[in-house]
């Protein structure tokens, strides 16, 4: 199979890069990255020399640039990752978002209907989501597969609206497709704008670690290679025409989260007990900042037998771990260097 993993040298992408590369070694594995600030191809050093890996530099919102690509390789299966992902950003260019994650998502999606309309069969195109199109949870429930959309901000509503033109195009044109919604992921790669890679880079360098508002917001955490495994399996044995809900069973609001975080830093950096947490600052709440997320993982599990390998801590002290033995990976990232790294291979 001749396999496109779109957003491949991301966070997530790059981890499910990897587990495809090295456990279909008789699968081309293609990684799509237009290598933006979050794309760095340094996550994938390990396996960028192996015969069924190839790069392949593009814009998903590049429609000519995709057809061709698309015309030239017969990809027969598509996992699209490729997002513009954090709120923050969100907020201040709500248009690239738009243009990413929608129009990026449509150009994709009409790629593979003019290539395979007319041939189905063993073909298939798999949508990675968010459980933030979902809105905000009160103090109590859990998002399941059918719970109603309700996006809050501009990043949570672009990825609803790539959802439904996902859907659209299964209901309109019988692509076969999966959809799956997770929660917020953390691990290795991670780019230090999302908090548990930024607070780590933070504590290192005796930083100020912002806080929202009270603190209180809660959140379900996903250790990134249980992800990867997820993503595979729903590819390989989801159910055309369905979406499944991948979360950790691990909701952490972000003060514990941080303290725990800080309690573990203080260990491995050998610093006195308490350290760290006096770094907390609290700072202004975003707006439109959701109260809750929390996933009901219940179908995923019972249906593909998919379950996380790791508790959170366990998970955390790896991630910990990973970040303290690769700082020349930290430092590129924060500097802007790993942008030469592409340049040195790729001229």
């Amino acid at each position: 199979m001749n396999i496109l993993i779109t957003g491949g040298a991301g966070f997530i992408g790059s981890h499910v890069v990897r587990q495809l590369v090295n456990k279909y070694p008789n699968y081309n594995i293609f990684n799509l990255d237009a290598l933006t600030y979050a794309g760095n191809l340094e996550n994938l050093k390990d396996i960028e020399s192996a015969t069924n890996y190839t790069f392949l530099k593009a814009d998903i919102t590049d429609e000519q640039a995709i057809n061709s690509l698309f015309s030239k390789y017969k990809f027969e299966g598509v996992i699209h990752l490729a997002a513009e992902s954090h709120v923050d950003r969100s907020i201040k260019e709500p248009l690239a978002f738009a243009k990413t994650n929608i129009l990026g998502t449509m150009v994709l999606l009409n790629a593979f209907k003019n290539l395979w309309q007319n041939n189905w069969e063993g073909k298939r195109f798999y949508h990675i989501s968010t459980d933030e199109v979902y809105g905000s949870l009160g103090a109590t429930g859990l998002f399941t597969e059918t719970t109603s959309y309700n996006p809050n901000s501009p990043y949570s509503a672009s990825k609803a609206s790539s959802d439904h033109f996902v859907r659209a195009y299964g209901e309109t044109f019988g692509m076969p497709y999966v959809i799956s919604n997770c929660s917020n992921n953390y691990g290795p790669n991670h780019f230090p704008e999302k908090l548990i890679p930024l607070f780590i880079n933070n504590i290192i360098n005796n930083k100020a670690l912002p806080v929202y508002g009270d603190g209180l917001f809660t959140r379900d955490w996903l250790y990134v290679i249980d992800h990867a495994r997820a993503i595979d399996l729903a590819f390989h044995k989801g159910k055309n025409g369905e979406t499944y809900n991948i979360g950790g069973f691990n909701e952490w609001t972000n003060i514990d989260l941080i303290k725990l975080l800080c309690t573990l830093m203080d260990d491995k950096l050998g610093r006195e007990k308490g350290a760290s947490e006096k770094l907390i600052t609290y700072v202004k709440d975003r707006p439109g900042h959701d109260l809750r997320y929390a996933i009901d993982a219940t179908k995923i599990n019972k249906e593909l037998g998919w379950s996380p390998s790791v508790t959170f801590k366990e998970g955390l002290e790896k991630t910990i771990n990973w970040y303290l033995d690769n700082k020349e990976w930290l430092n590129n990232v924060t500097s802007g260097n790993y942008k030469e790294y592409y340049k040195s291979q790729y001229n």
